[in-house]
């Protein structure tokens, strides 16, 4: 019995063993994977960053591209003696910097490299290349930064920053120490689309971290896959154009291509060299654009809020139409205004009676507040919230008071009131149009974009609908078009009742407030609005588009605290149109140099000094 059972135990013992060995073998000899797990332990993975996609202008001038940069890494355990003031010296930093910065690097790790100085320049790198077997421990990492060739469209573009551990955390691994993001404008909406694909380079070390060659002749490597090219609908030469307009100046262009909904120019003054927040030096000059009383980083066409003026009229004369308040024919008294018992609302001029067309011509005030008073007031059966809910409505169709989802970051949707908030204002059923009647005219609680303002014009211009306004129309190498961008937005209003507004609207350039800013050759339609502003001058504002007939641009100026529309902001935009159709100016040189040597920056508030007695 007891032999029968020895042999059992040795059975067994012979069993596992075979077993151990056929797994060993497997192990070690037929599956890399596990050799490769093992031999981690001896490499250095070293990432390769790709190119980030290139940015074009519509007509492929190269908006961003990229500039080879070189980060200086580390590794604190095989740093020897070497000639630190030569080293510092070649990369440009002090010896306190210098020990400083190996101080952090060892707090991190003896044996792993870390980023020792960031984005050393090409010129720095070919110097300190020649030198680099004499500073052990020390080697580069290939980089790209962004370059801009033209100075221009910075708070479009926007630019990138190394990521934080927020932005690490949210990426779900993807983003680790040391990458770069899109921070602002097109680098941040199409982040996914530009970085690209990183690759990796595994390196043999040795047990001091020092590279020993490739591993495996580079088997297990990954290359690094550039970012894709984006085509932006921007027309570069405008835009520049539309920044040397704008040039001590506070305000904005908006300039759209009606039939596509593509943003021809987007101009926010004052604005900045885009190659500013770039490289070595980004943080310090961010910290003065910040600080700059003017506000340069402020986005100005999608952020800034004007009440709109008497460029709301267009708008308020076709929905009176819609909904058969108005008609070509129908006119209301003006008499140099409209009066609400002892409160009158003042227009610019004594008009006689005025049908739709010259109302629009003349821009009466009278008029229109009397059409809303109709519209609030008069509907039958309904309340005057119900009405004036529908008449917003009506407005927001227009993509006013809601957001136009443009392809940049941070807009605003602007302010367009709801009938609850005159409820809390003057208490529920307690209010009707005499209290708000500022709103027909554009002022009051109104506040919209230029963006918003423009793209108005597109709808009127296309005599019906638009397309969410965008910066970007073709993506990659297929020219991919995001189909958000594709679909036509209705405003409610039949293409019928629009000719008799375009009619007003060409009559104010051909011979209303507008005349001055005529271009010959080029019929065209617009409006002029001088916004009431509480804080100083008055806004000058334009908006409209050309030709009339099969329009190619639609545009919007505001140039803040320069008084009346007709003034600065129709001028500017009849410029850009004329520009952008003809390619060149062909009007006298005075009236471009006018525009071109204004400096209406308002002073500056001296900061208040607090007296120390």
């Amino acid at each position: 019995m007891f032999f029968q059972r020895r042999f059992v135990i040795q059975a067994i013992i012979l069993a596992v063993s075979f077993i151990l060995l056929v797994k060993l073998f497997y192990l070690q000899v037929l599956d890399d994977s596990y050799k490769l797990s093992a031999d981690n332990n001896v490499l250095r993975k070293v990432i390769i960053y790709p190119a980030r996609g290139v940015i074009m202008d519509r007509n492929d001038k190269i908006l961003v591209q990229n500039e080879p940069v070189y980060d200086l890494m580390v590794i604190p355990r095989s740093v020897t003696a070497m000639d630190t003031l030569e080293f510092c010296e070649i990369i440009g930093i002090t010896k306190e910097s210098f020990i400083e910065k190996l101080a952090k690097a060892r707090a991190y790790s003896k044996v792993k490299e870390s980023v020792f100085e960031k984005q050393l320049s090409a010129v720095t790198y070919a110097t300190f290349q020649e030198k680099l077997f004499e500073y052990p421990g020390f080697y580069v990492q290939n980089r790209t930064v962004r370059k801009y060739p033209s100075p221009i469209a910075a708070h479009i573009l926007g630019y990138i920053g190394e990521v934080d551990d927020n932005l690490i955390g949210k990426s779900q691994g993807y983003y680790r120490q040391g990458d770069y993001i899109g921070i602002s404008g097109i680098e941040k909406s199409y982040e996914s689309t530009l970085r690209g694909q990183r690759g990796i380079k595994n390196i043999m070390v040795d047990v001091f971290n020092r590279a020993q060659g490739s591993f495996e002749d580079g088997k297990y490597d990954t290359i690094a896959v550039s970012g894709e090219r984006l085509v932006s609908s921007l027309d570069a030469v405008l835009q520049a154009y539309g920044e040397r307009l704008m040039n001590n100046k506070i305000g904005s262009i908006v300039a759209i291509e009606p039939s596509t909904g593509e943003i021809l120019a987007l101009v926010s003054g004052p604005s900045y060299d885009p190659n500013l927040l770039v490289g070595r030096v980004r943080s310090n000059n961010y910290v003065q654009l910040l600080r700059d009383e003017y506000k340069p980083l402020f986005i100005r066409p999608i952020q800034a809020q004007y009440p709109p003026g008497s460029i709301f009229k267009p708008i308020m004369a076709l929905i009176g139409q819609q909904d058969g308040f108005l008609n070509p024919n129908t006119r209301y008294p003006c008499g140099g205004g409209y009066r609400m018992g002892s409160r009158t609302v003042k227009c610019t001029h004594v008009h006689p009676p005025l049908n739709l067309t010259e109302s629009i011509q003349y821009s009466c005030n009278a008029y229109y507040c009397h059409a809303f008073r109709d519209m609030i007031d008069q509907p039958k059966g309904k309340s005057v919230q119900e009405a004036y809910q529908h008449w917003r409505n009506r407005i927001e169709a227009f993509g006013v008071g809601v957001k136009l989802d443009v392809d940049i970051p941070n807009e605003l949707k602007g302010l367009l009131p709801t009938s609850n908030y005159y409820d809390r204002i003057y208490g529920s059923g307690q209010w009707k149009s005499s209290n708000i009647i500022s709103l027909s005219i554009g002022q009051g609680e109104l506040g919209i974009t230029p963006l918003q303002m423009a793209n108005v014009m597109a709808a009127i211009a296309n005599m019906g609908y638009y397309y969410n306004p965008h910066l970007v129309k073709a993506i990659g190498e297929n020219n991919l078009q995001r189909p958000e961008y594709t679909t036509k937005r209705y405003v409610g209003v039949d293409s019928a009742y629009f000719e008799v507004v375009i009619e007003g609207m060409q009559k104010v350039v051909d011979a209303g407030t507008a005349a001055y800013s005529k271009i010959k050759d080029i019929p065209f339609c617009g409006k002029t609005g001088t916004v009431q502003n509480p804080h100083g001058k008055d806004h000058s504002v334009f908006v409209g588009f050309a030709p009339r007939h099969n329009p190619k641009i639609a545009i919007a100026v505001v140039v803040e605290n320069s008084g009346f529309g007709s003034t600065w902001a129709a001028p500017i935009a009849s410029l850009m149109i004329e520009k952008y159709i003809k390619g060149e100016i062909s009007r006298p040189k005075y009236f471009e140099d006018r525009i071109l040597d204004a400096n209406l920056l308002p002073p500056l508030v001296p900061a208040k000094v607090i007296s120390q007695k």
